[in-house]
């Protein structure tokens, strides 16, 4: 004899699971479209900080209540001019300039080369080990709603400066529209041995305003 009031339970489940899966599919399909997105690096433009295969978690909503700061790792849709790609590709560099800001390359005192932001030099023990600031004297203003990016490994990244370079000192080439920002990258989620917060440095701190 079947005992209806177990076998009821049994064959809702099975009715509500198609249900529950394309519930769960959506959700994730949002998440990734408006909330979080996972990429991973393809190049050794921001090592030592990332590596070549690394995988990072990007926050896509923080920039919809405010604008990137100095020094935060971000994901951007990358200009035809900087990728080549008519299609469009993803980059990642930090953030070193944000609209106003003046940067000037080099502050020479104290036996090392320093970028100097707003009047004040900023030193990057991030920069991979070897690597100067930049390989030439620069001296810009970044536009109102653009930033000036640089990849950590600064003989190895197609950045602000290379393409300030390329085009003649164009500055509208040179900088990247806040608008094209995809997010924030907040952690190394894998591989496991390498994950970490990838937290503002402190030597951003205290930067005046333009």
């Amino acid at each position: 004899m079947i005992d209806e009031q177990t076998e009821k339970p049994r064959n809702s489940f099975w009715k509500e699971l198609p249900i529950l899966l394309g519930v769960a599919i959506l959700v994730a399909v949002l998440v990734r479209a408006f909330v979080l997105q996972t990429f991973f690096i393809p190049s050794p433009s921001m090592e030592n900080t990332l590596k070549i295969d690394d995988r990072v978690l990007v926050n896509k909503l923080v920039y919809d209540f405010r604008s990137p700061h100095r020094g935060e790792v971000i994901v951007f849709k990358a200009p035809t001019e900087w990728s080549g790609n008519p299609d469009g590709e993803d980059f990642i560099k930090r953030v070193i300039g944000v609209g106003g800001d003046h940067v000037v390359c080099c502050d020479r005192t104290g036996g090392q080369d320093r970028l100097v932001i707003n009047g004040k030099p900023v030193d990057e023990p991030f920069i991979f080990p070897g690597n100067k600031p930049a390989d030439q004297d620069f001296d810009i203003t970044v536009p109102k709603g653009r930033l000036w990016v640089m990849g950590d490994h600064r003989e190895a990244s197609g950045d602000s400066l290379e393409h300030w370079q390329q085009s003649g000192e164009d500055i509208s080439v040179a900088t990247i529209p806040e608008g094209e920002v995809v997010g924030r990258a907040f952690t190394i989620f894998w591989p496991v041995s390498r994950a970490t917060w990838l937290s503002v440095p402190k030597q951003f701190e205290g930067i005046p305003n333009p």
